[in-house]
């Protein structure tokens, strides 16, 4: 852990106790913590690259794109909580500016990827021909899945419906949501006529369901377009009961840039070190990986059960 001298160093600088602040709301790009602060991106890095030196930020480069994390938290924590009680009474007015401009650049991600699935929601399956094949993937999420009854199943972000396809026969409930109505339209086609399953449109972040509702979630190629993966996880964990599991499939770091740019893709892959770090804080245990490899693109799977014991009998809470 960085010492004393280094972390007030660090933080001597104003604009620095901005990005922390910022930092503190979500993972940024260097690029978005310059639009926000209003200065150049050489200059930013300067500043970044010092709270990373004072282990207060982590930087972790993703194609041309570097993002920004907080840091150690052994070091973090005693500082913001400083930093919240010094301010308590008088914000500062520069971060008060700073969340603003942050809610523009948050708004200007979502238009990005809400426009590219209304544009191309029926070319959704097609974008899937990169990795391995699609038969092979839901082979393999079928045997982490397991055979039986699934209980109340979610599926978020459904685009098409296929995963509620997949497994809904085998759910007592299935619900399926996604932001993009074209794909809801696109699903309920495709799913007409099963009566255990519900298609709505929400956030990933705000699942229309109740704490511990689902006994399973699962996120098929949908992480790598959320600004915020850890809170994605999260979300979902929140609606898990104990035992309850989350199924994610996604793909493994690689460096095709141009999924960011022509695709909306917010992420370029994941390692199983990141997602067992959002695993984690959320109550999930990390119980199972597998690697897909034979396409352009490596598809990983990851099984997180949710901690705690599963109770005989359950009054479930049903979907909101």
């Amino acid at each position: 852990m960085a010492n004393a001298l280094e972390i007030f160093r660090a933080l001597s600088d104003p604009t620095r106790l901005r990005i922390l602040a910022l930092l503190r709301s979500m993972e940024l790009s260097v690029g978005e913590l310059a639009q926000v602060l209003g200065q150049s991106q050489p200059r930013v890095s300067r500043h970044v690259k010092i709270l990373v030196d004072a282990e207060l930020a982590e930087r972790r480069k993703e194609g041309s794109w570097v993002f920004v994390a907080l840091g150690d938290r052994e070091a973090v924590e005693p500082m913001t909580a400083a930093l919240d009680r010094w301010t308590a009474e008088t914000p500062d007015p520069w971060v008060v500016a700073d969340v603003a401009r942050l809610a523009a650049v948050r708004a200007d991600r979502a238009a990005s990827a809400a426009a590219w699935f209304e544009d191309h929601a029926g070319e959704w399956d097609a974008i899937r021909s990169l990795h391995v094949a699609d038969s092979e993937i839901e082979e393999a999420m079928a045997g982490l899945i397991g055979e039986g009854d699934l209980g109340a199943l979610i599926d978020i972000g459904t685009g098409t419906g296929r995963m509620l396809e997949l497994f809904g026969d085998r759910a007592e409930s299935a619900l399926g949501i996604d932001r993009s109505s074209e794909m809801l339209r696109l699903a309920r086609a495709k799913l007409h006529g099963r009566a255990n399953t519900e298609l709505r449109q929400a956030d990933l972040y705000a699942l229309p369901m109740g704490d511990g509702a689902a006994d399973i979630a699962i996120l098929h190629h949908v992480l790598h377009f959320a600004q915020l993966p850890g809170a994605a996880i999260a979300e979902a964990a929140r609606v898990l009961g104990p035992g309850g599991r989350l199924l994610i499939a996604d793909f493994a770091p690689h460096d095709r840039e141009e999924l960011r740019q022509k695709a909306a893709h917010s992420r370029l892959g994941f390692a199983d070190e990141q997602m067992a770090g959002w695993f984690g804080p959320a109550g999930l245990a990390l119980a199972e990986t597998r690697t897909l490899e034979g396409g352009e693109l490596t598809v990983k799977l990851w099984l997180g059960v949710k901690k705690g014991l599963r109770p005989v009998e359950t009054n479930r809470v049903r979907a909101a």
